[in-house]
Order: C-alpha cells, then structure tokens, then sequence
C-alpha cells in the first residue's frame, strides 16, 4: 500500500507516527510505501491520479475539486473539523474588524481548496459581494509568508496553519469555522483502483484510522505533540493543535455525503469548479 502522506493532524499522519498502520498491514503480510510529504492534498491527489499513490489524507473542499476534475478518488473516512480548526485571520493590530471590513483588501487562498471555500462561504453568508474581496492564490507556506511580510491584509486558512498564525504570526482570528458555516471536513481517500484490488486491505487501514482516532480523542495533548513533532512545528503549538484536531472520524454516512454534497453545491455555485461532479460516486462506505 503506497500512502501519501501530509505533514497535517489527521489519522493518518498519527498511524505513520505511531507505526500501527505498519503493524495492522503487516499481519495481512502487506507492506505500506511512504510517499511524501506532501504540502498539500491538491499535489497528493495529483499523485494519486497519476497512480503513484493509493491512498492520502485532504478535505472535502480538496475532494470535491478532485472529483470535479475526474480525478478516480473513493472517500472512505470523514471527520468533521472543530470551529477553531478553521479560520479567517488577520494581524493583531489590522484596523480589519468585521469581514464588511475586507472591501478592497487582499485575502490569502488556496485556489479551488479550504482556503477559497472558507473566504467564500463567510462572504456570501454577509451578503458581502465576493468581486469586492481580492483574492491572491498561494500555497499555504507562501500564504504565510506573505501574511507576516504584509503582502496580504488576511489570511483564509485551517490547522495547522491556524494555530501558527496566531502562537507566532502575531494574527487573531476575524471569524472562525462556526462564523463561517463551514461545512467542511478532513477527508481519508483512496483511488478507485486500490478499492476495487484491495478492499480487504483498505478496510484494514480504515479500522486501523478508527482506532488512532479514537486515541488521540481520548489523547488529545499528547497526540498534539505526535501531530507538531510530525510537522516540525514547535512544541509549544502542541496544545492548541491537539484540541482543534482530536475529533471523531467515522465512515462515509449518508449525513456526511449530504454535507460533500453541500460543499460541492457551493463549489458549482460560486463557479469554483466548472461543474457539480457525482459525490455518490466518490465515496465508498466501509464496515464500521
């Protein structure tokens, strides 16, 4: 099983660094290929549609791009993220007050992912006219950089990224997830062919996520010292990652395909994918 991994708090990322999904595979006498990591999903998804990959952690937001895109992607776990996971941030001494305030300002986003989902929601949710809002796509890290540099007046971003922005950007947070109606998700995929060789190996993993997860919510600081060691962030973020992060992982429900649904009914809408793909057709609902 080739995972491709990303330096994010998701069940996966607490698997690799507590070796259990090697454990788990092991008894199946199957191995596990660690690819990555990855910066983001958007790459790991490119990898997976390139076959280079079978499996990888992202979000619905990264999901449902891909899917529109005919990328051969099954979700098969779904976590809801926590409010603080999510956020738009701002720097603590921006004259940036309410997001009426974001007019003519320069906002971070990751094109066609969290970032721009996250921005997009909180506007419309406003009634504040999205072509009145500057965005300026950039990967996470140079979302950052150009925030601390004060490139960008704002930044739309999830955990990790949250957590950095406000223990060491010197950022507070405009509007959280809760604030935004964000209905996102952290999302575990696999590709279409690796469901259809090795369901019984996926399920494997899957049990194997559940039971990480289920450590790290009863774990929560101590698996945000797994999740920032993992990262290379600092040790003092450890806190805030472990309890945005700890939450429930489940498989794919008809609750959680409604949500996809509704991420992707926004996505078509606000015409950041070109059309509104097939998410019945892009999960698989494994044994629980």
């Amino acid at each position: 099983m080739r995972i491709g991994w990303l330096r994010s708090p998701n069940d996966i990322t607490t698997g690799k660094a507590r070796g259990t999904i090697e454990k788990a595979l092991a008894e199946r006498r199957a191995s596990v290929q660690w690819v990555g990591p990855f910066a983001a999903a958007a790459p790991a998804l490119e990898a997976l549609n390139a076959g280079a990959i079978d499996v990888t952690a992202g979000s619905s937001t990264a999901s449902v791009t891909a899917l529109s895109a005919g990328v051969p992607v099954l979700i098969y776990a779904y976590q809801r993220i926590a409010a603080g996971g999510e956020a738009i941030v701002v720097r603590k001494n921006s004259s940036i007050r309410t997001l009426a305030d974001l007019a003519n300002k320069n906002v971070a986003v990751n094109r066609g992912g969290t970032g721009e989902y996250l921005l997009m929601r909180a506007l419309a949710r406003n009634g504040i006219n999205p072509a009145n809002v500057r965005r300026v796509y950039l990967s996470p890290a140079d979302s950052g950089a150009s925030f601390t540099q004060g490139h960008v007046d704002a930044w739309a971003t999830w955990d990790p990224f949250v957590t950095i922005a406000l223990q060491t950007y010197d950022a507070r947070v405009l509007v959280d997830g809760a604030g935004i109606g964000s209905e996102n998700a952290v999302t575990l995929m696999t590709s279409r062919d690796f469901a259809a060789r090795r369901r019984d190996l996926l399920q494997v993993l899957f049990d194997t996520n559940i039971s990480d997860n289920k450590w790290a919510q009863s774990n929560a600081a101590e698996a945000g010292v797994t999740w920032v060691q993992a990262m290379n962030l600092p040790i003092s973020l450890a806190s805030a990652i472990g309890r945005n992060n700890a939450v429930p992982t489940s498989a794919v429900t008809e609750r959680s395909v409604a949500e996809i649904k509704g991420v992707a009914e926004w996505y078509a809408a606000s015409k950041i994918i070109p059309h509104l793909p097939n998410i019945d057709f892009g999960v698989i609902k494994l044994a629980s």
